[in-house]
């Protein structure tokens, strides 16, 4: 019986990712990715330059993405079916040997693979490999703590209503706000209710090539897939006696 490896590949950048997960990488005979129908895929981008030559590849490409409300029946039932058909692919290639999953960030943190995983369960030895979530790559891009002494941090979906977006803007102190891309209108928009816009970051690829940092206020109103909303909280801070 071969293992499924979920290798946690951090934010973007292949030098964030940990000594164990490129070991695991570099190592990998099969190797299995998520992406976008038609297109390469951001965990494969990441490990470019790090497979073996004769390493067997299995994209998997989602069915659907933006083209439908995420909250239809049909997005639903089309990407069951898609996590069915390959958690039945791994399982059969685990028979006999391992398999490597890549998922960037952290494969727990929102991490695609979770569905997989679920569906998995109880059929095939799995092991998941720790990645620095993208959130953390973004914050470290910005060059200032996210979060000090008593600050609460809360990770906001840009799906969710505006209304619910203000209501949580006000009662935290630290934001991380994801799945912007065609939501960033409305996020800004939740932010100036909440009066916090101008403390807002944009980090666009945050550690990857094309990574773009500037203030929410002076940005447009779209961004790219790969992209969060930060604002950083205002905890105590111990100052120096000198």
């Amino acid at each position: 019986m071969g293992r499924i490896i979920c290798c946690g590949l951090g934010p973007g950048d292949p030098d964030l990712m940990s000594v164990r997960a490129d070991r695991e990488v570099r190592a990998a005979t099969h190797v299995a990715y998520f992406r976008k129908k038609d297109q390469r895929g951001q965990a494969r981008r990441i490990v470019d330059g790090l497979l073996a030559k004769d390493v067997r590849e299995y994209p998997m490409g989602y069915p659907v993405t933006t083209e439908i409300a995420f909250d239809s029946p049909d997005y639903a039932r089309l990407l069951a079916d898609f996590y069915d058909v390959w958690a039945e692919r791994l399982a059969q290639l685990a028979k006999t040997t391992d398999v490597v999953v890549l998922c960037e960030g952290d494969p727990y943190f929102y991490g695609s693979f979770m569905h997989l995983h679920a569906r998995l369960q109880g059929r095939v030895a799995i092991e998941v490999i720790a990645g620095i979530p993208g959130m953390v790559g973004c914050w470290n891009t910005v060059g200032q703590p996210i979060a000090l002494g008593d600050d609460v941090t809360t990770v906001l979906m840009a799906t969710l209503p505006q209304d619910e977006l203000e209501r949580h803007m006000r009662n935290s102190d630290a934001l991380v706000i994801m799945k912007t891309g065609r939501n960033l209108a409305k996020v800004r928009r939740a932010l100036i209710v909440a009066g916090r816009l101008d403390e807002a970051w944009l980090v666009e690829r945050g550690t990857m090539p094309a990574q773009r940092v500037a203030r929410l206020r002076d940005a447009g109103d779209e961004c790219p897939y790969f992209a969060i909303v930060l604002v950083h909280g205002r905890g105590r801070r111990i100052e120096s006696d000198a």
